[in-house]
């Protein structure tokens, strides 16, 4: 894999850092344009893995679009990128550096893409593109109620109030499809599955030992130092 483009990408409330293995790295607006813009940058890139962290619900509509348009990438747990950061020194913290981290990471952990099946992205897509279209709806109307005559104010923030409220289920519906996809790269089934591992147990082997996935049953057990199950 020879000259492969690995990227990390650092998600705040206002922005995205995206950093690329090969040296480039640039900062979009983390609105629907920004994504858009970015989705269609990483397309002319061909990414061999993209990797984001989990960062409480930030990520879901990035990660969709991501998915949708067919490009690999993982979302990870973020503890498992403090370790590498702490294994090279990187002891620094600011978003275009966690970007850097990321890409790193991706590059050399190379944790797996699962496939997903050809209906799942249409599905997200469908998904993502109602989502783009509530906000850019909602972001109409808000406009209008600014030079809205009396009459109509009320008819207009009621639009308003349907349309918040009808975002709010997309992006749930958004997030419930994509935590139930493999782009998540949790172990959590087969850990849980050994008996006597539990929640706490099971996020830390996630987050310090991302090879879990290679492993078997017999193996986690382990690790964990309990007695499998036979």
């Amino acid at each position: 894999m020879s000259g492969a483009c690995f990227v990390g990408m650092d998600i705040s409330q206002d922005s995205v850092d995206v950093a690329v293995q090969l040296g480039t790295a640039f900062q979009i607006a983390n609105n629907e344009q920004g994504l858009a813009e970015t989705v269609k940058r990483l397309q002319t890139l061909t990414p061999a893995l993209i990797v984001l962290e989990a960062t409480g619900g930030l990520e879901v509509p990035l990660a969709g679009a991501l998915v949708a348009a067919g490009l690999p990438v993982v979302v990870i747990n973020p503890l498992q990128v403090r370790d590498v950061a702490r294994a090279t020194g990187q002891l620094a913290k600011t978003d275009r550096l966690d970007a850097q981290i990321l890409a790193r990471f991706a590059e050399a952990i190379r944790p797996p893409i699962r496939p997903v099946p050809d209906e799942q992205p249409q599905a997200l897509a469908a998904l993502v593109a109602r989502r783009r279209q509530l906000i850019e709806m909602l972001t109409a109307e808000k406009n209008r109620l600014r030079l809205a005559a009396r009459p109509i104010q009320k008819r207009v923030q009621a639009h308003i109030a349907w349309l918040e409220k009808e975002l709010a289920a997309t992006t749930i519906d958004l997030t419930t499809t994509m935590r139930e996809r493999p782009v998540w790269r949790e172990k959590e089934e087969v850990l849980r599955s050994v008996p006597g591992v539990g929640p706490v147990l099971t996020t830390t082997l996630c987050a310090n030992l991302p090879e879990l996935g290679t492993l078997t049953r017999k193996a986690v057990a382990a690790l964990a130092g309990v007695a499998p199950e036979k």
